[in-house]
C-alpha cells in the first residue's frame, strides 16, 4: 500500500505528469477560415464590360475568382462562344467562377412557377458546371408574402437534391428589400426546415442591414453553412427604408460593424469567398480596373 501511495504522489508531481494534464485541457484552437476574394460583375455593370473583359479586369486586379450574372453568360453564348471556350478562358486568367447569380421561381407558391423555376435551375446549373462553377444562387423570386417557411424549406431540399445530381449547389438568398423573403431568420428557418446538411446561407451586408436583420444573427451560423458572403457597406445619410442597392458603397467608407463581420466570418472556420457586389453609379464612372482594386483593397482592409 505505501509503495502505491509513493508511486501515485511521485506521478502527481512529477512535470510530465504536469504537463500531461495540461495538455488533456488545453481546448484545440480551431483554424480560422480560409477567405478569397471575388468580384461580382454588377460591381462593374456601367463600364459596359462583356464577360470576357469583366474576367480579365478581375485576374489583372488580383482576385480568386468572380460571380458572373447569367443573363452575361447568355450574352456570351449568343455572340457565338461556347461553354468550353468560356471554361478555358477561366483557367487562363488563373481566377475561378466561384458562384453565378439567376433568378428562377424555384419558391413561388404556384406550382406552375415553380415547375419553370426548377426546369430553369437544372438547365442552369447544368451549364455552370461545364465552366466549373460549382454554386449558384438561389433567392424567392416569384414568392409571394407569406412564405410558408416548412413548405419554402422542402423546395430548397429538392434544389439541393438538383444541386448534387448537376454538381453545382444553390445558396439559399434572401434580399432586405423584398417583403416575402426579406430577414436572415427567415432564411435560417427554410435552411433548418430542408434537414440536409448541404444547405448554404448567401448573406449580404447590405441585405442584412435593409431587411432589419441584426449582425448578430450571423452567431448562429458554424462552419460550412456560409460559403459564399456579399460585401459592401452602407451610410446613415437615408432612412433604412429608402436606402436602395444603388446607395452600397465600398467596405469600410460606412457605418456597417465590418469588423464584427470579418471577426465572426473568420470564427467560424472553413473557406468564405467575399464578394464584392455594387450597384453604385458613381463607381460605373470610373475606370474599371480602378474600381475593382480600390474595393479589394478595401475588403482586405477586414480581411
Amino acid at each position: 500500500m505505501t509503495s502505491r501511495r509513493s508511486l501515485l504522489k511521485a506521478l502527481t508531481l512529477s512535470p510530465i505528469a504536469l504537463a500531461g494534464s495540461a495538455a488533456v485541457a488545453s481546448p484545440v484552437r480551431k483554424a480560422n477560415a480560409k477567405i478569397q476574394f471575388s468580384l461580382n460583375t454588377s460591381t462593374l455593370r456601367g463600364q459596359k464590360l462583356n464577360l470576357t473583359q469583366m474576367i480579365e479586369v478581375a485576374s489583372k486586379s488580383g482576385y480568386d475568382g468572380i460571380e458572373l450574372w447569367i443573363s452575361e453568360l447568355d450574352s456570351y453564348l449568343s455572340s457565338g462562344k461556347s461553354l468550353a471556350s468560356l471554361k478555358k478562358l477561366f483557367s487562363d486568367a488563373g481566377i475561378e467562377a466561384f458562384n453565378a447569380i439567376g433568378f428562377a421561381t424555384w419558391m413561388a407558391q404556384d406550382p406552375a412557377k415553380s415547375k419553370a423555376g426548377f426546369a430553369q435551375m437544372e438547365k442552369e446549373m447544368n451549364m455552370l458546371a461545364q465552366i466549373g462553377c460549382k454554386r449558384i444562387a438561389a433567392p424567392a423570386i416569384g414568392a409571394t408574402a407569406p412564405v410558408d417557411l416548412l413548405e419554402a424549406g422542402e423546395k430548397y431540399a429538392a434544389l439541393l437534391e438538383l444541386g448534387r445530381k448537376t454538381g453545382v449547389m444553390p445558396q439559399l438568398e434572401f434580399w432586405g428589400a423584398y417583403k416575402p423573403f426579406h430577414h436572415m431568420g427567415q432564411a435560417l428557418a427554410v435552411a433548418a426546415a430542408a434537414n440536409d446538411a448541404d444547405a448554404r446561407l448567401l448573406p449580404d451586408v447590405y441585405h442584412l442591414f435593409r431587411g432589419g436583420s441584426d449582425f448578430n444573427c450571423l452567431d448562429l451560423v458554424a462552419g460550412e453553412a456560409i460559403e459564399v458572403m456579399h460585401l459592401n457597406d452602407f451610410s446613415d445619410d437615408l432612412p433604412r427604408e429608402q436606402q436602395e442597392d444603388k446607395h452600397r458603397i465600398y467596405p469600410g467608407d460606412g457605418v456597417a460593424p465590418l469588423d464584427q463581420i470579418s471577426k465572426r466570418l473568420k470564427e467560424m472556420g472553413g473557406t468564405k469567398i467575399l464578394s464584392l457586389e455594387l450597384f453604385n453609379e458613381t463607381y460605373y464612372a470610373q475606370e474599371a480596373e480602378l474600381v475593382a482594386k480600390t474595393g479589394l483593397s478595401k475588403m482586405k482592409q477586414f480581411f
